[in-house]
């Protein structure tokens, strides 16, 4: 895999946080920036400016790559945000210039000479609510800016707080794995935490699979199966009539209902 460009020193903190995850993200899926281009609304230029720091990335582009790699985009969306919110204050500051770079203030005018000076205008005052009343609107939005902002910093805390110690992405149930392709053969691995056996693609222990379905799920039952000594041909995720007829083996074999459909009891004696 081609190695990434150093990001730009200039860009911000946020920023680079969000660039590393979405440059994570892609190489964990495996895909192209040419595939990118095809899977999604942006050019492969585009993406090459986005996921080397030349241009802030748009927040439908980061829903449109989390889609494809097969992440729930919640958490980088957070760190969307959080960007954003900083790139905006960076931008919004005095003596900075469109792009948030620093410009020098401009010189004060000359005072007139005393003669021609007119006396000071009293600075308006804004009237203080009276008690028990309720704040204008424009307090409120101010309000829920800084409500929402503290928010999206903290959450952002936390979860970068796991992703910078080095944990991987993970799928929706909490297994590492990058997008399921329909059709392809997975290996099966043979792992156990806590007594419960795993092959490496799946941790849910209730989900119903039934003829026609597909994904990750299915592939870990037929690894399972397999593993079971009830081989359901290539694992690939596709739930077939090989499958169902392994699956009905295996629960006539547990002394459960033979019906072919996964259900948590069948979960219950394939994760043993």
């Amino acid at each position: 895999m081609p190695r990434w460009k150093e990001l730009p020193a200039s860009l911000g903190e946020q920023e680079r946080r969000l660039a590393v995850q979405l440059r994570r993200m892609k190489d964990r899926s495996g895909l192209s920036l040419t595939s990118l281009a095809t899977r999604t609304s942006y050019s492969r230029s585009s993406w090459e400016r986005y996921l080397n720091g030349k241009k802030p990335v748009p927040r439908a582009a980061v829903e449109q790559l989390s889609r494809v790699c097969g992440t729930e985009p919640t958490r980088l969306l957070v760190l969307y945000e959080v960007a954003q919110e900083a790139r905006v204050s960076a931008g919004a500051g005095p003596g900075r210039a469109a792009g948030g770079t620093a410009t020098a203030p401009a010189p004060a005018p000359a005072p007139a000479p005393e003669t021609a000076r007119a006396p000071d205008p009293a600075p308006p005052t804004t009237p203080e609510p009276a008690s028990g009343s309720t704040p204008g609107p424009a307090l409120r939005t101010v309000r829920l800016r800084t409500a929402f902002a503290a928010l999206a910093l903290a959450v952002a805390a936390a979860f970068a707080g796991g992703l910078f110690a080095g944990r991987a992405w993970e799928g929706a149930d909490g297994d590492a794995r990058g997008a399921y392709e329909k059709g392809r053969a997975y290996g099966c691995g043979d792992g156990r935490e806590d007594g419960v056996r795993y092959a490496g693609h799946s941790r849910t222990r209730d989900a119903i699979l039934d003829r026609g379905d597909d994904g990750w799920e299915v592939v870990e039952v037929q690894c399972l199966l397999r593993g079971h000594g009830f081989g359901a041909g290539a694992a690939d995720g596709t739930y077939g009539d090989s499958t169902k007829a392994a699956v009905r083996r295996f629960q006539w074999a547990r002394g459960l209902v033979d019906d072919g459909i996964v259900r948590p009891e069948t979960w219950g004696e394939l994760r043993k």
